[in-house]
């Protein structure tokens, strides 16, 4: 698989077999213990479980290497964002001002930024590898099999499918314009501009747009002919059962989740705050 794609990738790791409701469980568990709180400590174990996982699923960084690209710079504006806006966020979260460079105007740093900005990087480090491996490890057939064997709507479980088949598309669809682009003189790569790169990505936009929406209108008229949604049931041919395996994550995952969240909010603050005295 290209760099550039994210998309499902076939092995034989302990992440790919597990059910892809399984998977999508722990992700909402994960996301939201990761969104709960700013523990430190916890954001911490965390990433480390979510680097762990990574490796466990065989997935090389080279496969995603774009993608990992991408988010690293939309993490390095909105840290930006976040001091240019905020400069004192930190200080007003933690109660306290430790000075370490008086900087301009009320552009300051001061020891308590600078470990909440660390915090919403953590934030980031934590989520995105997850994220990136329920994609990657989930067959999208299976994943919406799984989906309706716990109790949501075939339709829904369908759209979900769809959707995860779709990221792979786009993505080669935008490839396959940008190349037809350049061949007619439109520069695109780092020998040009910045402005002339974003232009030209203008154009691209445009006919990514209308394949995008042949593409729905093509689905959509074949779902229909085919009576898709008349019945209350549906067969799946890539069904999977739930195995012992799946049963031991989800419970480990619960257990993990309920004492994640018990020692965030047990002082009733869920910032960990290292500057408190006393």
């Amino acid at each position: 698989m290209s760099r550039f794609m994210l998309g499902y990738i076939q092995r034989n790791s302990p992440i790919h077999r597990l059910s892809g409701a399984t998977k999508l469980l722990v992700f909402l568990l994960w996301s939201i213990l990761s969104m709960a709180g700013y523990d430190t400590r916890i954001m911490v174990l965390m990433t480390m479980g979510g680097v762990f996982l990574f490796i466990l699923s065989g997935t090389k960084i080279r496969e995603v290497s774009f993608i990992f690209t991408m988010l690293l710079f939309f993490m390095g504006c909105n840290l930006l964002g976040i001091y240019l806006f905020a400069p004192e966020q930190g200080v007003a979260i933690y109660g306290s001002r430790h000075l370490i460079f008086e900087g301009f105007g009320r552009f300051t740093l001061t020891q308590e930024q600078l470990f909440y900005e660390c915090n919403v990087l953590l934030k980031y480090a934590m989520i995105v590898p997850p994220a990136i491996l329920l994609i990657v490890t989930t067959d999208p057939s299976e994943f919406a099999a799984s989906l309706n064997r716990i109790g949501v709507n075939y339709s829904i479980a369908y759209a979900v499918s769809l959707a995860l088949r779709y990221i792979p598309d786009v993505q080669r669809d935008y490839e396959n314009i940008s190349q037809a682009q350049q061949a007619r003189g439109i520069e695109l790569s780092r020998k040009a501009s910045w402005v002339k790169r974003l232009k030209g990505a203008g154009a691209i936009l445009l006919p990514l747009v209308f394949s995008s929406l042949d593409r729905i209108d093509v689905v959509s008229r074949a779902m229909e002919l085919r009576s898709f949604g008349k019945y209350k049931r549906r067969t799946w041919y890539a069904a999977r059962p739930f195995t012992p395996a799946d049963r031991w994550v989800l419970i480990l995952s619960g257990v993990l989740f309920a004492l994640g969240m018990w020692f965030t909010f047990r002082d009733g603050n869920r910032f960990y705050n290292p500057f408190h005295e006393g």
